[in-house]
């Protein structure tokens, strides 16, 4: 063991992380599969509760899935709502301009203009089909659980992640299905006790989608950083 290239290797899968967006049909091996939820499940959490929950989503659950999501999504009587709130319900700055901009910068290299509904639709069914990767899951955590148990889930979140990144993976955790938590509910067979938080999509990045190549901006360590003597 190497500490120092140990230390470098943890950098790079943190750093190179991104949010994909299109996937080549590349399989991911089961067993490795199985290793990063192995590793992710280190994740600490308040009196190792370990208060998340996975569902890895087969072909043939898949498929009856994105079906009612893309159904869904073309019925105009169905109205997208989330059981818990991830946006604040006004945003303000920094975070407006934020939001904005990593908004304009992924439809820019999607070529979708400002007033695009259709394109803009197209973008939210890729999203729903998971941008087409070999493995989709969903997250989700018992209802009756404190906001302690949400960061546990996110600590557990990341780790699948920056461990798929260092198996030379890449992931996109994908908020949106909150939005359609009826469907998935129905499909996936999630009883009422959970809430359904959000999807996964893991497998290898499709090297010629332009959405691929966005990387959102950060923020400096002296924008959010206060050192106190």
């Amino acid at each position: 063991m190497n500490p120092a290239s140990d230390a470098l290797a943890v950098e790079h899968a943190i750093t190179s992380r991104r949010a994909t967006r299109a996937f080549l049909p590349t399989p991911v091996d089961p067993a490795l599969l199985h290793r990063l939820i192995e590793v992710a499940s280190r994740a600490p959490s308040g009196t190792n509760m370990q208060p998340w929950k996975l569902r890895v989503i087969g072909p043939q659950a898949r498929a009856r899935l994105e079906s009612a999501l893309l159904a869904a999504l073309d019925d105009p009587g169905f109205v997208q709502s989330e059981e818990y709130r991830y946006y604040p319900e006004t945003f303000r700055e920094p975070y407006l301009s934020r939001r904005r901009k990593v908004g304009w910068d992924l439809y820019g290299l999607l070529g979708v203009a400002k007033g695009d509904v259709a394109g803009m639709k197209r973008q939210s069914a890729a999203n729903l089909r998971f941008f087409d990767a070999p493995v989709a899951m969903m997250l989700t955590v018992d209802r009756d659980l404190e906001i302690g148990s949400w960061i546990d889930l996110g600590m557990f979140l990341q780790s699948l992640l920056i461990a798929a990144q260092g198996h030379g993976l890449q992931s996109c955790p994908q908020a949106i299905f909150a939005r359609f938590h009826p469907v998935v509910r129905r499909e996936l067979a999630i009883p009422d006790s959970e809430i359904v938080v959000c999807g996964v999509a893991i497998g290898h990045a499709d090297p010629a989608a332009p959405q691929n190549g966005l990387v959102a901006e950060r923020e400096p360590v002296e924008g959010f950083t206060t050192w106190l003597d």
